[in-house]
């Protein structure tokens, strides 16, 4: 990739100390961890945009199923796993455990 680009940037006398002190210290060159860091800056913002479409597609959908009638009660769902539940205990009896 074509490094042409300049980034100019102010910060404190003591962080820029502190991060050049810390990129020697790592025998890597400062531009090559700001250029580090921006890439997971960059990819953590699009993984967080995608994750927030996801999200709400996903109680969109739920949201028109409840529209729709399709959903189960508090009390169908207990009942369910209470059902479920028994017959795993049960199983878990009969197999010596």
């Amino acid at each position: 990739m074509s490094k042409e680009a300049v980034f100019t940037m102010k910060l404190e006398p003591e962080l820029r100390a502190e991060f050049m002190a810390e990129a020697e210290a790592a025998h890597r060159p400062a531009s090559q961890i700001l250029r580090d860091l921006m890439r997971e800056f960059v990819q953590r913002q699009r993984e967080a945009r995608e994750h927030e479409v996801f999200l709400r597609s996903k109680v969109a959908e739920a949201r028109e199923q409840i529209r729709d009638g399709a959903y189960a009660s508090a009390e169908e769902v207990e009942a369910r796993f209470a059902a479920r539940r028994a017959q795993l205990l049960g199983k878990a009896g009969s197999d010596g455990v």
